[in-house]
């Protein structure tokens, strides 16, 4: 069975805004299977935006299960994260499940990993995916060096770079932000 491999997933807590982006390629094998999906989700009426990478039905099955996470804990997104990671961990289900989450609010950002992860990255950036460390290496020189750059041009700029590299990342990019 070919591997579907796909994306770079970045998101950046950066002068009081959030931005959260992502390429759109999916590849199966040697080639491009799809150069336009839509990785990035709003949820709680746009008060925390997520990011998936890994296969896409796996990961519209845990974004569905943080839906409900979310929807039992009120809003709490990092409640939310450590149920659907302890679930993740313990349901035999959901092990088999290959897919990474990017999930932010207006105030943090968190990685939600298969093996029962629930991160708090340094620095306010987080990556996931194929081009994760090429992205958030530029992120990191960008935060630190163009200070005055949005959030949102920090995660375009970011991605961009990661797609020049990443031969599993491409340029149509979809990004959100929350804003204070």
């Amino acid at each position: 069975m070919t591997k579907v491999r796909s994306t770079t997933v970045l998101a950046v807590i950066h002068n009081g805004e959030v931005a959260i982006g992502a390429d759109g390629q999916a590849t199966m094998g040697n080639y491009v299977a799809k150069s336009n999906v839509k990785k990035i989700r709003k949820l709680q009426d746009g008060k925390i935006v997520t990011g998936f990478a890994g296969s896409t039905a796996d990961a519209f099955t845990l974004l569905e299960r943080f839906d409900e996470k979310l929807n039992s804990y009120g809003g709490n997104m990092k409640r939310a994260a450590i149920e659907l990671a302890k679930d993740w961990r313990t349901d035999r289900y959901l092990r088999k499940l290959e897919a990474m989450l990017i999930t932010a609010d207006k105030s943090e950002v968190l990685v939600v990993s298969g093996t029962g992860d629930v991160l708090e990255p340094d620095n306010n950036i987080a990556a996931i995916g194929s081009g994760a460390m090429y992205a958030q290496s530029a992120a990191l020189a960008l935060k630190k060096h163009a200070q005055g750059l949005s959030a949102e041009d920090i995660v375009r700029e970011s991605l961009n770079i990661a797609a020049d590299i990443c031969i599993y990342t491409n340029h149509n990019l979809v990004i959100e932000t929350i804003k204070d």
